[in-house]
């Protein structure tokens, strides 16, 4: 394993690479940091060089000066993949990784074999889109809002939910503490996050990368219904959901992710 620190003008940012292969690169979401992927190296690292780094701001990189922005995410990600001297490389993205993934795919889209999107929409205006059932998206706000909020005053992250709580208590045990790792403000860092969903959802229309949307089906933070429309815009894309499981299908559901993960890149 190799491990090391790429330098920006305004932080530092900690990565790993370990295995042989393509590179296969994992960006994480705001509950995480690089050891959040503790699951998915072992399994990927024989036929793939697996990288996984922290964001800006995420332990152990370190935080510019008035906090982490995630407009230049996919541009961080770039500076990996020079550093890594990588031609090209596939995006596995959860939440938060999904600004990083997608910034960088649109930016650079001969520079990306394959994504995948965990529980993201990434940077896309998704808010915005007119869902054909009038309010769907207000509702579903609503009801997720107050069940996060009932959830946090029990003490557990939504991001991990009630059931990997109840059913896998060492799981969401070390979710809790691998979030703790990172001491930025994490609600002014979601408030930018939802700030920067810039890009039109048409222009997915022009992604023509191979891409797989993975969802849970009981998820508290990213809609699950959002990317089928999503994936439904690209001419190159499919969508897997996962039952009984919530935000973070990676680390509650790692069996079925890693299975689903690895049948999509073996056709790409």
């Amino acid at each position: 394993m190799s491990a090391g620190f790429v330098e920006r003008p305004d932080c530092r940012l900690y990565f790993e690479a370990e295995g042989t292969g393509p590179f296969l690169v994992f960006a994480h979401g705001l509950g995480g940091n690089h050891l959040s992927w503790w699951q998915q190296v072992p399994y990927f690292r024989d036929r793939y060089t697996c990288v996984t780094f922290s964001h800006r701001g995420f332990s152990p990189s370190t935080a510019p000066q008035g906090g982490p922005d995630p407009a230049v995410y996919g541009d961080d990600l770039a500076a990996l993949a020079d550093h890594l001297g990588a031609r090209d490389i596939t995006i596995v993205a959860q939440s938060m990784g999904g600004w990083s993934a997608l910034d960088f795919a649109f930016a650079q889209p001969d520079r990306v074999r394959a994504l995948v999107l965990a529980s993201t929409g990434g940077s896309m205006a998704w808010p915005a889109f007119p869902f054909s059932e009038p309010g769907k998206i207000e509702h579903w706000r609503n009801e997720s809002d107050a069940a996060s909020a009932a959830l946090f005053a029990r003490g557990i992250h939504p991001a991990g939910g009630e059931r990997m709580a109840n059913e896998q208590p060492a799981l969401n045990y070390l979710y809790r503490h691998i979030d703790a790792l990172s001491a930025i403000d994490k609600m002014a860092l979601r408030q930018r996050l939802m700030a920067t969903l810039r890009h039109p959802v048409d222009r997915l229309c022009t992604l023509n990368v191979p891409t797989l949307w993975l969802t849970g089906a009981e998820d508290l933070v990213f809609p699950p219904f959002v990317a089928d429309t999503l994936c439904s815009l690209m001419p190159n894309a499919r969508v897997a959901c996962v039952p009984k499981a919530g935000h973070s299908v990676y680390f509650e559901r790692a069996a079925e992710f890693n299975r689903l993960v690895d049948e999509f890149l073996s056709r790409v």
